[in-house]
């Protein structure tokens, strides 16, 4: 795929706006620092013929003085432009990472499934890290030269139109060749790039299996794994850097080229008396300082290459959208809610079913004992009630309302879900229990700590609130990381709350404990209990056995339980682990 110039500028002026003042000093400066490099060589070509022709000594001086103070004001300028453009640059890419990854966010997870976190830092982080260096440096160095090589070719046609014209055409044919040759090694870059992330992902991939791959006695093949997409890599980065030696190699003929040109057509005019000593340094200064902007052009068209790829990879990432759509419906209402499913069908691949026609009704405050052996759709279902995917066929209704038809921030408000695998952040405690919402006022915090039995746990952190806990919970214990992911519920106050596994890997005191804090987070809310164990669905109202994506059971708890005809009755004689592993 081969974008149009417009897609390199899109992907960054939206971000760029927000700083028009800045980028109006940016692009001042720029000129005056491209017309002081045209005119300081028009001082020297006066210092020079007067010098030629006698003119007296304080003359001299203050064309002298005027040449340096040009030259270092123009380094002044020079240096403000490289500043302010690196500035630019870096707030806008800044910006453009926080879209992406806000963007990363908000895709659903079958996309989640088919990349890895790490592709997604390569992206969102490698790719635009290419991008603030190219921007500062293409706004500075491309733009900027260009402007400068005009600048040069004016002035050297208001000297000798003849040889305005010569190093006009001569700089048209190296700008052509150049475009020539400008996109030949864009698909090696991009297939780098690729190959980059790639070993980005296989890497965190590896590193989280640290302990299976070492207890597996898979770490040779890890590493071989790791030598191979280094190789992948080193082939793309060989043809790209071959291509790039042709590019390099066609611009240094054509600047030889101009050099010869400037040297005999200043001598042939010199010595037809056309021109003098002073303007032959003239043409030769400005054939040097044209060769500064065609080599600065080369450059940077080099790393259009590898900005090329970014662009082409950023813009695929862009066009992904989520296939959940946003809702309109914003507001619910109160605790707590009723729960329906309607003939409900999902599969995640398009083809084999996880879960097939499944209808029920749950009412608002019931709590749903929700059994099945692996794999029989127990945790889909829980997902599809979350969101995180939508239903193939059929309807999920919250309270009357279609899942659809809600507002996705409405929906993460009025259900919450807890598993036995709680992510934690490196962050402090406060941050943690309230995902960052400094909203939510220490008061309530501490209070929803208390009625869960946490406040010693709390007393004996060294700073509170404030303590900084480890990344994965690794400063907690299982029984503790519960909890906080329960005090994480009190404080949104949903609705509808889904326990998934949540006590399955706790020793008894630890899930007595736990037991009771359920029992204060189901008062006045609905609840689905997911488990593999009788003990966590004593508490329900209702319960349904899944097999195979479909209802095997459904009813009342206690009436199932006394019916010895019923698949409930048998799992109580003959217990759930047994059965359903």
């Amino acid at each position: 795929m081969k974008l149009p110039f417009k897609a390199y500028w899109d992907l960054l002026s939206q971000h760029i706006r927000p700083q028009k003042g800045r980028f109006g000093l940016l692009i001042t400066l720029l000129l005056t620092s491209i017309g002081l490099r045209v005119i300081n060589p028009q001082v020297m070509r006066s210092f020079i013929d007067s010098a030629l022709s006698g003119q007296a000594l304080q003359a001299l001086t203050w064309t002298a003085l005027l040449f340096i103070g040009i030259a270092v004001l123009q380094q002044v300028v020079s240096v403000s432009v490289t500043y302010l453009g690196e500035n630019v640059a870096w707030t806008a890419t800044n910006a453009l990472r926080a879209e992406l990854a806000r963007h990363a966010l908000e895709l659903d997870m079958r996309f989640h499934n088919d990349h890895t976190p790490g592709e997604l830092i390569e992206r969102i982080d490698g790719d635009v890290t290419e991008m603030a260096t190219f921007f500062s440096q293409f706004l500075i160095t491309l733009i900027g030269n260009g402007l400068l090589l005009i600048g040069i070719l004016a002035a050297l046609f208001r000297e000798d139109w003849r040889v305005g014209l010569g190093f006009t055409v001569f700089t048209t044919i190296s700008i052509l060749v150049l475009n020539r040759v400008k996109d030949i090694a864009i698909p090696h870059q991009k297939a780098r790039r690729q190959a980059d992330a790639e070993i980005f992902g296989f890497i965190e991939e590896q590193l989280a299996g640290t302990e299976d791959i070492r207890s597996s006695g898979a770490v040779d093949f890890s590493i071989r794994e790791l030598f191979r997409l280094q190789a992948s890599k080193l082939v793309h980065d060989r043809k790209a850097h071959f291509k790039r030696w042709i590019i390099e190699n066609s611009m240094g003929i054509a600047l030889t080229t101009g050099t010869l040109l400037a040297i005999s057509s200043g001598y042939w005019l010199f010595m037809a008396g056309l021109v003098t000593v002073g303007t032959v340094y003239l043409f030769i200064h400005y054939i040097n300082l044209l060769e500064e902007p065609l080599w600065a052009m080369t450059h940077e068209i080099e790393s259009f290459q590898t900005i090329g790829a970014c662009v082409e990879r950023l813009a695929e990432f862009r066009s992904v959208q989520p296939t959940l759509k946003e809702g309109c419906v914003a507001e619910i209402p109160a605790n707590p809610l009723s729960l329906a499913f309607e003939r409900v069908s999902f599969s995640y691949n398009g083809s084999d079913a996880v879960l097939s026609d499944l209808s029920f009704q749950l009412k608002p405050g019931a709590v749903l004992g929700l059994l099945g052996r692996t794999g029989s759709g127990k945790t889909t279902l829980a997902r599809l009630v979350f969101r995180l995917y939508d239903p193939t066929s059929g309807a999920i209704c919250l309270h009357g309302t279609d899942l659809r038809e809600l507002q996705m921030t409405t929906l993460r408000h009025k259900v919450a879900i807890v598993t036995q695998d709680v992510q934690l952040f490196r962050a402090s405690v406060r941050d943690n229990l309230t995902f960052f919402d400094r909203s939510i006022p220490d008061e309530r915090i501490l209070s929803t700590l208390r009625e869960l039995d946490l406040a010693d746990w709390l007393n004996s952190l060294p700073e509170g609130l404030d303590t900084e806990l480890d990344t994965g919970g690794r400063s907690l214990s299982a029984g503790e990381g519960q909890l906080l992911a329960f005090a994480r519920v009190f404080l949104r106050d949903p609705g509808l709350v889904i326990l998934d596994e949540a006590s399955s890997r706790l020793d008894p005191a630890t899930e007595q404990r736990l037991e009771r804090a359920i029992d204060k987070l189901l008062a006045n809310r609905t609840a689905i209990i997911i488990a593999h164990r009788l003990g966590t669905v004593h508490r329900a109202d209702e319960i349904m056995i899944l097999e195979d994506g479909q209802t095997c059971e459904y009813g009342n708890r206690q009436q199932l339980a006394a019916d010895p005809a019923s698949r409930f009755y048998q799992l109580l004689q003959t217990g759930l682990e047994e059965v359903l592993v």
